[in-house]
């Protein structure tokens, strides 16, 4: 069954919040339920894989201006009908920013967030399970923006509520920022 891995880390998977809580338990009943989860043609809504990419410190995210949605996100994109997400989202990182090293910090789930994309002239209303995972890159390496973005940036992890200041990105910060907490503690 192709949705047994990501079964798996879903279920492994541990929510930051009573928000992420929620998307968490929607994501994983879809997933159960739907066969072709990883198709795009699925029109009620897919699996998506996306990377939030650091910095060698942990103090900056890679972010992109998307082009359709005119809105700063972290690199991301359709599975396509491949199941292995973390697959997807590195596939996708590198596609998206130009940047062919880019590390894996964890093979488990980083963040799950479900969002609703608009309609469009191709596809109706659907929403996006997105599975993210925590890369890491070289802020120095160049970067190259295709035609998915307008542009993009590493950004301090402070001053990413200025890029997009929705509860989906502002979750990542926090995340990292425990992540730091906890270093500093046990170091």
């Amino acid at each position: 069954m192709k949705r047994t891995a990501l079964l798996t880390l879903l279920r492994h998977h541990t929510p930051f919040d009573d928000k992420e809580q929620k998307m968490w338990l929607d994501t994983l009943q879809f997933v159960e339920q739907n066969p072709d989860c990883f198709e795009r043609w699925l029109l009620i809504g897919h699996v998506t894989g996306s990377a939030w990419i650091v910095d060698e410190t942990q103090t900056s995210a890679l972010l992109m201006h998307h082009r359709k949605l005119d809105k700063w996100f972290q690199p991301g994109g359709h599975a396509d009908g491949e199941s292995d997400i973390l697959k997807v989202a590195l596939k996708e990182a590198q596609e998206e920013t130009g940047l062919e090293e880019i590390r894996i910090l964890s093979t488990q789930i980083f963040d799950v967030d479900v969002h609703l994309i608009p309609a469009n002239a191709k596809d109706p209303a659907h929403y996006h399970y997105d599975i993210r995972f925590l890369f890491q890159s070289d802020s120095q390496k160049p970067l190259l923006i295709n035609n998915e973005s307008k542009d993009l940036a590493w950004v301090k992890m402070p001053d990413i509520q200025r890029y997009n200041d929705s509860d989906s990105i502002m979750r990542m910060v926090k995340k990292m920022a425990a992540m730091q907490d906890f270093l500093k503690k046990y170091s």
